[in-house]
């Protein structure tokens, strides 16, 4: 599996569009990383942008961003609303897929010290990249910002893990950089219907797992209550794995709470925004809504949905657009500007899009290139669309039944059906196009040369090969197919009397796909060399076949009598 890393520098320009985009372009110019996103924000003077790629690459894109920046960015002259101590603030490394976190560190590390050692700036690692324990916290290594940055250097106390540990001309201008390896960190700011950052601060310290500081008294200026070794002692928040601050937004005219969620699978956002809402409601304030600042995993919508979903008591079994609408619409992501996951998801944003699948065809499109005098798509991948079709009308009928009045009490069972029923036509839509991959590895083994004795053993194995995926594929679709009856058994036992006759025809959709797909088996196995494989294969399709065949026949028998009775 390919590795790659996301990484999210902050830079301190968020006004000046001609720098931003100096700085950005610098990322577009290393072949294999893709840039994501840039989010520049006006008030806090800071521009947050994301990008992804293979480590090597990565790494290479980042430490353009910082030496351009380095060299347009004076932090001397630097004013915003969010905590700075450099021109750019910090450099994270985010592991996404085939790397684990172990690795990405040791990347961050080596960014660091060619930061530190190639520009002359003083480098903090932090998070999981931290050299010791009090540096995994940021605010530790940004202590005071970038104005005690020339206090915490020249004392000698804080000597930075890479670059330069004095502060001459050269570092008044960068500042300092965090360098960093860390888990998806997601940025949301919870807007309140006050202007008051005292209202908003206090909700944060409500919240924030740091909590805030004991005092002596009631009143927030008696004294702080202090450990034996003279430290505040703190009352901690009610949302672990967050770190916030409340703050005004003049491009808004609002307070804000924004915070930082460093753990989302401990502490997920649609948790962080209900209880934000309890803490200000409880201080009379009202959350009308929030914005995430940069990207999130799609994980992120797709849970805080369902999460709504459920205690709205409604069906989970439905597609996961409709999903990441309702938690775009409960937690106000798009209250002060619209919110498109196409642009905000990161999975989206990597997907390759430089193929056509038939999937994102109209209906029209896909039966007038079934029609066409191409051999794909043919028989394997309109029998896996029928298969799809059978699971959705069941999951259809699990839907309408999760809502029949008088039935409130069963929705969760029916949820559950939908969703068993949505996982089937999900594997089944991706079946589609892979039916037509499989088609066309054979065609490429075909075009191979075959001229040398060598070329001709490496097309012919080839062949073999390709001609076998052939046979696994539509064999998937008729085991998949299948499973969907299940789903269409319990709608006709359970659901709704008034679609059985949808649950009914799903019943024929379900018993057609495994009959095509195993056409597509047979057809396939003629030709294959591995005898004992193919024999397999076509033996347990017919099993498949029959019992497919038997099913349908005893659930449109089902299906009449309920008809009838009608």
């Amino acid at each position: 599996m390919k590795q790659i890393i996301e990484c999210v520098p902050n830079i301190s320009e968020g006004r000046d569009m001609n720098i931003i985009n100096q700085v950005t372009a610098e990322i577009e110019k290393v072949e294999g990383v893709k840039l994501l996103d840039v989010d520049p924000g006006a008030t806090t003077n800071r521009t947050v942008i994301t990008f992804v790629g293979e480590p090597k690459n990565v790494c290479e894109a980042a430490f353009r961003v910082v030496k351009k920046a380095a060299e347009l960015i004076d932090m001397r002259n630097h004013h915003g609303d969010h905590p700075r101590f450099g021109a750019t603030d910090v450099c994270p490394l985010v592991p996404v897929s085939g790397i684990t976190m172990e690795e990405t560190v040791e990347y961050a590390r080596q960014l660091g010290e060619r930061i530190g050692n190639e520009l002359e700036i003083p480098v903090f690692c932090y998070e999981n990249a931290a050299f010791c324990s009090e540096r995994r916290n940021l605010a530790v290594c940004r202590a005071g910002e970038y104005e005690a940055l020339s206090e915490r250097l020249n004392s000698g106390n804080c000597k930075p893990d890479f670059g330069p540990a004095c502060f001459n001309e050269r570092v008044a201008t960068t500042g300092a950089t965090a360098v960093g390896a860390r888990d998806f960190l997601v940025a949301i700011n919870y807007n309140l219907n006050t202007t008051s950052t005292r209202r908003a601060n206090a909700i944060a310290f409500d919240v924030r797992e740091k909590g805030r500081p004991m005092r002596q008294g009631p009143k927030v200026t008696d004294k702080p209550v202090k450990d034996e070794n003279g430290n505040p002692v703190m009352i901690p928040g009610s949302l672990p794995g967050t770190k916030a601050i409340g703050w005004f937004i003049e491009e808004y005219g609002i307070a804000q709470v924004s915070m930082n969620i460093t753990n989302i699978a401990k502490t997920p956002v649609h948790v962080c925004f209900e209880e934000v809402c309890a803490k200000a409601a409880a201080r009379g304030v009202r959350v009308t809504g929030c914005e995430i600042v940069g990207l999130v995993p799609k994980s992120v919508l797709i849970d805080a949905g369902r999460f709504y979903l459920a205690k709205q008591e409604r069906s989970l079994g439905v597609s996961e657009d409709e999903i990441m609408k309702i938690a775009i619409k409960s937690m106000g992501l798009d209250d002060l500007k619209p919110f498109n996951p196409q642009e905000k998801v990161i999975e989206f944003l990597i997907e390759d899009h430089s193929q056509k699948k038939l999937v994102d065809m109209t209906c029209a499109a896909f039966a007038d290139e079934t029609a066409s005098e191409s051999p794909a798509p043919g028989g394997g991948s309109i029998s896996a669309y029928m298969g799809a079709l059978g699971a959705s009308l069941a999951t259809m009928v699990a839907n309408l039944s999760s809502h029949k009045p008088g039935w409130d009490d069963r929705w969760e069972y029916f949820s559950q059906w939908a969703e068993k029923g949505q996982a089937i036509k999900n594997q089944l839509i991706y079946l589609v196009d892979e039916d037509t991959n499989a088609f066309n590895k054979i065609m490429d083994a075909l075009g191979l040369p075959k001229k040398t004795e060598e070329e001709k053993e490496i097309r012919k194995q080839a062949l073999e090969d390709a001609s076998k995926y052939a046979i696994e594929v539509p064999f998937r679709t008729m085991e998949v197919a299948f499973s969907a009856f299940e789903v269409v058994e319990a709608m006709v036992n359970d659901g709704n009397p008034a679609s059985v006759s949808d649950a009914g025809v799903g019943a024929m959709c379900c018993r057609s796909a495994v009959m095509g797909a195993y056409l597509n088996v047979k057809i396939n196995a003629a030709g294959i060399k591995d005898r004992a494989f193919a024999e397999k294969m076509v033996q347990a399709g017919a099993e498949i076949e029959a019992k497919a065949i038997q099913k349908e026949a005893e659930l449109l028998e089902k299906v009449n009598k309920i008809i009838n009775k009608e």
